[in-house]
């Protein structure tokens, strides 16, 4: 689903990513974790070619983001995003945050465009705030809705960024459960968090990167059996282990 080889990507005089490669699998989740500015949020913006290649590539459900002939729109239309600050439009409400971009797309009639908005708002508690602005929302409230609207678009891949971040630690769950339970649905995800205890609970797979490199890539039970000492010395450090 996700094919990447050999991925730089520097600003300037800073070289953030140094040589990735990494293949994802339909229906896998993958969490990457390291310590903070190892480059994960970077390497999960090239996924979306939200940041431009330096060098490498990078294959996302078969479109070459890293081919500035690629129309990036079209691989979009198959790829969710959910941001550390949930960049919901403040001048709609939440029902309309979810209405507007599959209305541009025209993916579907409006009643049924309707119906499916019901539906996900549903699915992460929120159906009672449609009518409501962002600005009336708490943080783990504007973070599922901005989860419904990146699964209004039908995508086959979620990317997050940090879903957790901005918000206070009683907020925290309410999000992580939503998650969860897309995990279970067979959606291909990418999640950076510094939510160990969530990562290891919800991972096919953990990406440990540092320094902008993928020092280790394995399975949940792999990094917890003291395999990799360098990601052990992590999790200690974070009272995981």
């Amino acid at each position: 689903m996700i094919h990447i080889n050999n991925l730089h990507k520097r600003f300037g005089d800073s070289h953030v990513l140094r040589g990735i490669s990494c293949d994802i699998k339909p229906q896998e989740v993958v969490c990457i974790i390291g310590p903070s500015g190892s480059g994960k949020s970077t390497f999960l913006r090239c996924m979306n070619a939200l940041e431009t290649v330096s060098e490498g590539e990078v294959v996302v459900n078969g479109f070459a983001a890293h081919d500035r002939t690629t129309d990036l729109n079209k691989m979009r239309e198959s790829v969710g995003m959910v941001f550390q600050r949930f960049n919901l439009f403040p001048h709609l409400t939440v029902f309309g945050n979810l209405l507007l971009a599959p209305r541009y797309h025209r993916l579907a009639s409006d009643a049924e465009l309707r119906q499916h908005a019901c539906e996900l708002l549903h699915k992460v508690g929120m159906l009672e705030h449609a009518w409501k602005y962002p600005h009336q929302l708490s943080g783990g409230q504007q973070q599922r809705v901005a989860i419904a609207r990146a699964l209004m678009m039908r995508p086959q891949i979620m990317l997050f960024d940090e879903p957790t971040s901005a918000l206070d630690p009683e907020k925290v769950n309410e999000v992580l459960q939503v998650i969860e339970s897309l995990a279970h649905e067979g959606i291909t995800m990418v999640i950076v968090t510094h939510e160990m205890n969530f990562a290891f609970k919800v991972s096919d797979r953990i990406v440990f990167m540092e320094k902008g490199r993928v020092v280790c890539d394995d399975t949940p039970q792999a990094m917890r059996s003291g395999q990799h000492p360098r990601v052990e010395a992590f999790l200690k450090d974070v009272s995981l282990a």
